[in-house]
């Protein structure tokens, strides 16, 4: 096949086929004796590989996929496979996590969070969650909270605050990093209501549902690929020329 061949085949131009090819993602082209590249149908099987792999795994992923398994290191690519995969699990745990604690915090209203006692100390808000203060203060520092000052520099924590410690609370008992229960809040503050987080957490399921039948589908791809390849690919050793 000519490269235009290929990019119409994928939709994609041939200058980009061409920067696959230099970047290692697919094999280097035959040459014939003018100097025109010439694919073959390992070439269109190794971009249909790395195309799919995109959706499921990202740029940077699936390159390190491609480049591992078009240099005939299988176990390489299948490790930056199963991170993927891992990475994935993570984050259908971190849903199930929030949202089974929004469940808990259902009752947490407009109505309930202006009946709630504010504003609390540090002192009071630790003993309120059965916390040590230097956690709350732990978790400002994390970004989890970020509560306000009385003009004698004390810490004050308002219905909002309380709610967002609540929730961390339950997040870390999940086992949520910090990391990750100050992003969830983030989005909880811009979203304004635990209502409009509910909805932000349900395009988060929806992405995730996508992100996994990608991978399913990019593993059919790639396993295309490895089967188009020399089978030293499958080995584990480089192979010595490009495919024929």
């Amino acid at each position: 096949m000519r490269p235009v061949d290929l990019a119409r085949r994928h939709r994609v131009s041939t200058q980009a086929v061409r920067n696959y090819e230099d970047a290692g993602i697919i094999p280097p082209a035959h040459r014939s004796r003018t100097g025109y590249r010439d694919y073959t149908a390992a070439h269109a099987a190794g971009l249909a590989a790395y195309l799919a792999l995109v959706p499921a795994f990202g740029y940077s992923t699936s390159r390190r996929i491609m480049h591992a398994a078009t240099g005939g290191r299988l176990d390489e690519a299948l490790e930056h496979i199963d991170d993927g995969h891992s990475l994935l699990a993570r984050d259908r745990s971190t849903l199930r996590t929030v949202e089974a604690a929004l469940s808990h915090l259902g009752a947490s209203t407009p109505e309930a969070a202006a009946s709630t006692r504010t504003p609390y100390s540090i002192g009071e808000l630790a003993r309120h969650l059965a916390l040590n203060p230097a956690t709350l203060r732990a978790w400002e520092h994390a970004g989890v909270l970020t509560p306000r000052r009385d003009p004698r520099g004390h810490r004050q924590y308002l219905a909002q605050d309380v709610r967002d410690a609540e929730l961390a609370h339950l997040l870390r008992r999940g086992g949520q990093p910090l990391g990750t229960i100050a992003t969830v809040l983030g989005e909880l503050r811009d979203a304004g209501s635990l209502d409009a987080l509910a909805r932000t957490l349900e395009g988060w399921r929806r992405d995730l549902t996508s992100r996994g039948t990608a991978q399913l589908y990019a593993a059919g791809q790639l396993s295309a690929y490895l089967d188009s390849l020399d089978g030293s690919a499958r080995t584990g050793s480089a192979p010595e020329h490009g495919p024929h």
